[in-house]
């Protein structure tokens, strides 16, 4: 298990560094995961660049310097890359969440092989082993394995099915979905409070905020 691996099971378990206003620098664990990690009081940065150089763009008195807009573009700029949204970290470790699904409900999902819609898309950018399950009445459950090979959940509810629990169902089942054995993560949009609220209710917890970065698309 890799550094970055490490730092993630730790937080999964409520162990973290110490909120010392520091920042650790890591190597990327894969070509296509690079990114920084907001923890409390500590910050993670994977990327392949010199770490004396990530450090003289951080000040050292300001905390939310390592997702602020002048770091996020200055890492963009050096490596490449852009930057994809700030999400919220959530975690549910393996010992969690296994009374909160449903198997009446998981054994109902139908898994499909359609690739086209749009968080399917999203998720095999940045996802490994990407599979994908239905729901009736118009849900959408996906898992595969992310940044440092972690196991990560994405849910996708439709319009019209929105507000009767179909989202929190879907994140529950997830952990059915994904090895017993192991730490499942999701990574929600801070402004997409009902997503929040489903896998909150499904026993996940937040650990920190992270922004992955992305390569630029080649010009057409």
């Amino acid at each position: 298990m890799d550094e970055l691996a490490k730092i993630f099971e730790a937080a999964a378990r409520g162990e973290f560094p110490p909120p010392d206003g520091g920042t650790t620098v890591l190597p990327q664990p894969a070509p296509r995961d690079a990114g920084v990690l907001a923890l409390t009081g500590h910050a993670v940065v994977f990327a392949d660049l010199p770490p004396e150089w990530i450090r003289r763009q951080l000040p050292p008195d300001d905390l939310g310097a390592p997702l602020g807009p002048p770091f996020l573009t200055a890492l963009c700029a050096r490596t490449g890359r852009k930057a994809g949204s700030i999400d919220v970290l959530l975690a549910l470790p393996p010992e969690a969440g296994a009374a909160a699904h449903d198997p009446a409900f998981v054994s109902g999902l139908v898994e499909t092989r359609d690739q086209s819609h749009p968080r399917v898309v999203r998720a095999l950018a940045h996802r490994a082993d990407v599979r994908v399950w239905t729901a009736s009445g118009g849900g959408t459950v996906l898992t595969g394995r992310g940044v440092a090979d972690r196991w990560e959940v994405a849910v996708e509810v439709d319009h019209t099915a929105r507000g009767l629990g179909l989202g929190r169902a879907l994140a529950a089942a997830a952990r059915a979905l994904v090895p017993a054995d192991e730490t499942l993560w999701a990574q929600v949009a801070p402004g997409n409070a009902a997503s929040l609220r489903a896998f909150l209710a499904a026993g996940f917890v937040p650990v920190g905020a992270e922004v992955l970065l992305s390569p630029e698309e080649s010009p057409r």
